[in-house]
C-alpha cells in the first residue's frame, strides 16, 4: 500500500477515535461503520472539490449546530486539516452527496479566501452512508437524547426502514427506538427545536415532560415562546459572564418544565383518571374502552349473547391479530 493511501485511510481511522469515546457498547459499532467507509474510499488521494458540486441531503441529527464562523477563520488561517467525506451522486456526473463534514463544508462555502473543500470520495449506499454519519457524530460528541429521538422519528417518517432497522443503525434496542419516537411525537419538533439539544437531560426527564404534556394538552406555541425566551436570556448571560454558565438549551428545558407545573398546578402530580371511549356496534352503544397508565380495559355491556360467547372463545386469537396489525403499522 502506498504512503499516500496509508495516510488517506488513517484519516478515517483517526475520526473513529476522535473526541470523547462513546459508551463501551457502541464503540465497536461506531468504529466498524467508519472503517467500512474508509474501505470504500476510492482513488489514492484527497480530492479538492468545488463546494457547489456537493449536495447535503442527509437526515438532520443536530438541533444546535455550532456557529461556523470560528471554524471558517481557522481554516482560512491554518487550512482544512481534516477532509470531509462524500459519495458520488447516483444519477448526476461531477456531483456528490455529503456523508459527513457539514460544518467544514459550510465554513468553506462562507469563505472568500478558500475556494475548494478537501474531501474523500467513498462508494457507499444510503444505509452505509447513514451509518457513517451517525458514527462520526457519535465519535465527536454524543447526540443528546432528544436529538436521537427526533432523528429516529425522521428516519421512520421518511420510510428509511422499520423500527428494528433504525435500532440497528443507531445501535440501540427496538424498544428504545419505539419509546424515543413516542417521546418525540409528544414533545413535537417545534418545541424540541425551541429548547435545543439539552445535553445532560436524559430519557427519564424527557419522558416525564412528554407525559405531562399529553395529560395537560397545553398549547405548543406558548411553550415554544417560553423556551425561546429562556434560551435567549441564558445565552446573553453566557456571553456577558466570564465563568461558564448553564447550557442555554438546558435552561430552556427547565423553564418549560417550570411553566408546565405552574400552569397545571397541584393536579400535575396526580394520576389522571382513565378516559373512557364509547364503543358502538352497528351504530348502537355497546360499551367502552378505558386506558390508564398501565392497562387497557374493554367493557362490553350491551351485546348479543351469541357474539359474547364467540368473542370469549376467540379472545386470544383476536388479540394476537390486533397486536400483529399494530406491529405492522408502527
Amino acid at each position: 500500500m502506498t504512503d499516500s493511501k496509508k495516510k488517506r485511510m488513517s484519516m478515517l481511522d483517526s475520526l473513529a477515535a476522535a473526541g470523547t469515546p462513546p459508551a463501551p457498547g457502541s464503540m465497536m459499532s461506531s468504529n466498524r461503520a467508519l472503517r467500512s467507509a474508509r474501505d470504500a474510499v476510492d482513488a489514492h488521494h484527497v480530492w479538492e472539490l468545488d463546494p457547489v458540486e456537493i449536495e447535503d441531503e442527509r437526515y438532520s441529527d443536530r438541533l444546535d449546530p455550532k456557529d461556523v464562523d470560528d471554524l471558517r477563520a481557522s481554516i482560512e488561517q491554518n487550512g482544512q486539516t481534516v477532509p470531509i467525506l462524500v459519495r458520488r451522486h447516483p444519477t448526476e456526473t461531477n456531483r456528490y452527496l455529503l456523508v459527513y463534514g457539514r460544518r467544514r463544508l459550510e465554513a468553506i462555502r462562507a469563505s472568500d479566501k478558500v475556494k475548494k473543500v478537501r474531501a474523500l470520495i467513498a462508494n457507499l449506499d444510503d444505509t452505509a452512508a447513514l451509518r457513517a454519519q451517525v458514527s462520526e457524530n457519535t465519535g465527536r460528541r454524543d447526540l443528546s437524547y432528544i436529538e436521537r429521538a427526533l432523528f429516529a422519528q425522521e428516519l421512520l417518517a421518511s420510510g428509511f426502514g422499520s423500527q428494528a432497522q433504525i435500532a440497528e443503525v443507531l445501535n440501540v434496542t427496538r424498544s428504545a427506538v419505539s419509546m424515543s419516537i413516542s417521546v418525540a411525537k409528544s414533545i413535537g419538533t417545534d418545541l424540541a427545536r425551541a429548547i435545543g439539544p439539552a445535553h445532560g437531560i436524559g430519557r427519564p426527564r424527557w419522558e416525564s415532560l412528554a407525559k405531562e404534556l399529553s395529560n395537560t394538552g397545553m398549547g405548543m406555541d406558548e411553550l415554544c415562546r417560553v423556551a425561546s425566551d429562556a434560551r435567549g436570556k441564558a445565552a446573553a448571560v453566557e456571553q456577558a459572564e466570564e465563568e461558564p454558565q448553564l447550557d442555554p438549551s438546558v435552561a430552556a428545558f427547565e423553564a418549560v418544565v417550570r411553566h408546565v407545573k405552574k400552569t397545571t398546578g397541584p393536579s400535575l402530580g396526580r394520576k389522571p383518571r382513565p378516559k373512557a371511549t364509547p364503543l358502538l356496534i352497528d351504530g348502537a352503544p355497546a360499551g367502552a374502552i378505558k386506558r390508564s397508565a398501565r392497562a387497557v380495559r374493554l367493557d362490553l355491556t350491551d351485546v348479543d349473547d351469541a357474539f359474547a360467547q364467540w368473542l370469549d372463545a376467540r379472545a386470544q386469537h383476536v388479540l394476537d391479530e390486533l397486536h400483529d396489525r399494530w406491529r405492522r403499522e408502527t
